[in-house]
């Protein structure tokens, strides 16, 4: 399957539209391929595009002032990585993105997109089922953990909510994304 085929099925999971709609959203989108370790959204930068993941994994991450980063979140298959919070204030992001594997893109203009946002009701209704499942559901989930588990507890839902994914982080990525040092993660492992 090719990646715009990829994005279409995707869309259309979270809400079915018409070709027109398809057409018009697919208008915004440019292909784009990116090698492990290299940066798609900067750090300080004002993006201007969010993605689509049609091949490989991808971390967002923050750094503190001592320059340890603690990621936010993995990006793998049938995702869209971005600086969000960024896009929409139009200010510097306080996340970088990174592919953690060589990945197929497809890039899609923010401006654009909210255009369409605002004119069409398929567009508006998948984008409403999206954020509903990913960025409220789901981040919701990930910070009462956070607050309510210990490590070990946080590690085992972690193995639960991303089993897809785990073979393909390493374990400074998954002790960076739950918290805790991968000195932390390798006594948790042990006792499992």
């Amino acid at each position: 399957m090719d990646a715009y085929s990829h994005l279409h099925q995707v869309l259309l999971s979270y809400h079915s539209f018409s070709q027109s709609s398809w057409n018009a959203y697919s208008d915004c989108c440019s292909a784009k391929t990116l090698k492990k370790g290299e940066i798609l959204y900067q750090l300080g930068q004002v993006p201007s595009k969010f993605a689509f993941v049609h091949k490989g994994l991808m971390r967002a991450y923050l750094l503190d002032n001592r320059g340890n980063e603690y990621n936010k979140n993995f990006f793998s298959e049938g995702r869209f990585p971005g600086c969000m919070t960024s896009l929409l204030q139009q200010t510097p992001s306080l996340l970088e993105v990174q592919a953690l594997e060589d990945c197929e893109l497809i890039e899609i203009d923010f401006i654009s997109f909210r255009r369409l946002l605002e004119t069409d009701t398929d567009i508006m209704k998948f984008h409403i089922n999206y954020l509903e499942k990913h960025w409220l559901l789901e981040k919701e989930q990930k910070e009462l953990n956070y607050l309510r588990f210990e490590a070990k507890e946080r590690y085992q839902d972690f193995l639960r909510l991303y089993e897809n994914i785990v073979p393909r982080l390493t374990q400074y990525h998954i002790a960076s994304f739950l918290g805790i040092t991968p000195t932390q993660l390798s006594r948790i492992r042990k006792e499992n």
